[in-house]
Order: C-alpha cells, then sequence, then structure tokens
C-alpha cells in the first residue's frame, strides 16, 4: 500500500516558557501543505528499510519510520515483518516536518492494514513518543498546537482560496542552537485569536520567534521572506526553526521568479 505524507508549515511560533524536562512550551498553528513524500509498506520476509529521492542521512535503523514500527510491535508483537520504502521529495531540516509526517503516516497505515483497532487519540499518544511533531500528522488539519506541539486543537481556517510559494534554501539550521537564542514569554496575544483575522492582517501579528536569530546568522532567509512580500505576498513566515519560507499570495498570483539553482521550490497554487 502506498501513501503521500505531506509537510506542515508553521503561521506563526511563540516559544512561551522554558520546560522541566528540558523541552519548551510553545504555540503555533499548524496548517498541512501538499508536498509529498511517498510511501510503501509491504509485507517481507524480514523488516527493510530503504530510501529513494532525497539522500536521508544517518543510519537507516534510526529512522523515524522504522522506529514507528517497532514501537508498534511492543504493543502489537504479532505484527508481520515489512519492507518500507521512503521516496523523499519533502526538504530535509527545513522545518516542515517531513520525517514526523513520515512516521506519523506509518502509525496510520499500518494500523488500517492490520486493522490495529487504534483510534486517533491513541494514535497520537504512539505519535507523541516519536517526536513533538507527529501528533498533528495524525489530524492532518489545521491545529493550534501548545505543548511541545503535542497538545492539538482544530482551528477553522481554510487557505485555499490562496495560491503559496514555499522556498527551501539549503540551508540547515540547527534546532537546539536556535532554541538557545530565545528568552522565552508568554505573548501578548494567543495565536488563536490572531489567526482568526485577515490574512491581510496577520504582517507584523503573526509572527516566528525563531526569525530574529536566524535572520541575523543567514541573511539570505531573511531576504527570501522580503523578496516574497516585494512580490506580492499578504503574508510571509519562515516555518519552524528554518529555514524554509512560505509566502501566501492572492489565488493564482504566485511570481516566476528566479532562485538559486540550489534551492527547492515548491508553487501551490
Amino acid at each position: 500500500m502506498v501513501v503521500f505524507p505531506n509537510c506542515k508549515i508553521n503561521l506563526g511560533l511563540n516559544i512561551t516558557a522554558k520546560r522541566p524536562d528540558g523541552f519548551h512550551d510553545l504555540e503555533t498553528i499548524f496548517y498541512p501543505v501538499p508536498v509529498k513524500d511517498a510511501l510503501e509498506v509491504l509485507a517481507a520476509p524480514s523488516v527493510r528499510f530503504e530510501s529513494s529521492g532525497i539522500p536521508i542521512p544517518g543510519d537507516a535503523d534510526s529512522n523515524l519510520c522504522l522506529k514507528a514500527y517497532y514501537l508498534l510491535k511492543q504493543d502489537f508483537p504479532e505484527i508481520a515483518p515489512v519492507q518500507i520504502h521512503l521516496h523523499k521529495h519533502i526538504p530535509i531540516g527545513a522545518g516542515l516536518g517531513g520525517g514526523s509526517s513520515d512516521a506519523a503516516f506509518v502509525l496510520k497505515l499500518m494500523n488500517d492494514k492490520l486493522q490495529l483497532g487504534l483510534d486517533t487519540a491513541a494514535l497520537i499518544n504512539y505519535a507523541a513518543q516519536l517526536g513533538s511533531d507527529c501528533p498533528f500528522f495524525i489530524l492532518n488539519e489545521p491545529c493550534f498546537a501548545t505543548g511541545r506541539g503535542e497538545i492539538l486543537e482544530p482551528v477553522a481556517l481554510d487557505l485555499s482560496g490562496y495560491s503559496m510559494l514555499l522556498v527551501y534554501p539549503g540551508i540547515h539550521v540547527n534546532t537546539g542552537w536556535a532554541f538557545r537564542q530565545l528568552t522565552p514569554q508568554a505573548p501578548k496575544h494567543s495565536l488563536k485569536e490572531l489567526v482568526q483575522l485577515p490574512v491581510a492582517e496577520w504582517r507584523g501579528k503573526i509572527t516566528n520567534d525563531f526569525e530574529l536569530p536566524v535572520f541575523e546568522s543567514y541573511p539570505v532567509i531573511g531576504q527570501i521572506k522580503e523578496r516574497m512580500y516585494n512580490s506580492g505576498a499578504v503574508h510571509a513566515s519562515m516555518s519552524g526553526s528554518g529555514s524554509a519560507v512560505l509566502g501566501i499570495f492572492p489565488k493564482g498570483a504566485v511570481p516566476e521568479l528566479s532562485w538559486q539553482e540550489e534551492y527547492q521550490v515548491f508553487s501551490i497554487r
């Protein structure tokens, strides 16, 4: 069976507190975006993981897709071996949650394929053990997220009346470094309220705390955001801790811009 895990963007990201467990509390709006990987899971004589497309760094045995499989197998030992093939298209280390999406889709696919009977709450619980972004991809709809990102509340938000431009400049921003640059503080206004404003009013109100330190260290990322505004975007923002930048444009008005050859550019019309 083949599924197509999509990525997400953060519409605003506020780091609100440092937690005793070393993580941070945050608030953000997760929004699904149709830039996708391809994931196939098949019965096999032994457990195998292989990939194509964008090279995936690290040992295959540490891939989140395999971790998702073994997490389920702890509670369902009768699960047979599988072969997992991942074709990687979502940029890695871009703040788009591609690896988290792949893992969450493994959980959902195996639950459906093997009829494990797990409900949404149970799948979210498994996903939370794999990473802070993973639970979002179980719901995969616009959500206001708090805690580490695993506490989710669906929000009424539909951007289908707009077009989007997603640009990844190939810069990997170390997430640990990015968090160390911030002083957590509660925002004056919750993103859950701000996201209900007209999109044209988001500029300067819906912000990403990571942008200031990241733009200072990697000016080209800030320049991408500014170029989007100069080219007609009604809203532009870096996603997560970077370095992908999203521009939201009037429907059908994504400009034809030239970018550096090494950039990955996705137009969502």
